[in-house]
């Protein structure tokens, strides 16, 4: 499990900002990506986009990032990559079971927050273990935001 954030010199390649919206985001583990010399070039320019994609564990304890959307590199010519392949992650037999057990008996779903470069310069993923929201409580999280900006501007334009 990581505590808080990763170091503050780390690129943030790909983000997912929808996830905190959709989801109430439990767990978060930071687990490394098996990705090729193309995919690490092209998400360094930082065109990859997770919006859309989630995690899989399959039958062999395997855990996936499954639909990301990572796009070729341009400037390879033979050797590129598939965009939507799925990508295997890399983590602790220990983390792995712990999210099969929650997404099987607890029906709680693997969602990707964000794609960096750590200051190793290796490709991490964060990833979180989450709950779907309802649609009341979207409009809850709305409903709080929206008065922690009108609340910020009362007290900025009071003082």
């Amino acid at each position: 499990m990581m505590a808080g954030n990763a170091s503050p010199n780390f690129k943030i390649a790909a983000d997912n900002r929808r996830a905190r919206f959709d989801y109430e985001i439990g767990d978060i583990y930071e687990a490394g990506v098996a990705l090729t010399g193309t995919e690490v070039k092209s998400l360094r320019t930082g065109k990859a986009s997770i919006a859309e994609s989630y995690v899989s564990v399959d039958r062999t304890g395997e855990v996936f990032l499954i639909n990301a959307n990572i796009p070729e590199y341009l400037q390879a010519n033979r050797f590129n990559h598939e965009p939507r392949r799925p990508r295997k992650l890399l983590l602790k037999l220990r983390e792995i079971a712990r999210m099969a057990q929650a997404v099987e008996r607890e029906g709680m779903t693997i969602v990707p927050l964000k794609v960096y470069f750590n200051d190793r310069g290796r490709a991490k993923i964060e990833i979180a273990i989450a709950r779907g929201k309802k649609l009341h409580d979207k409009r809850e999280t709305e409903k709080k935001r929206d008065w922690n900006k009108e609340k910020g501007r009362l007290l900025r334009d009071r003082g």
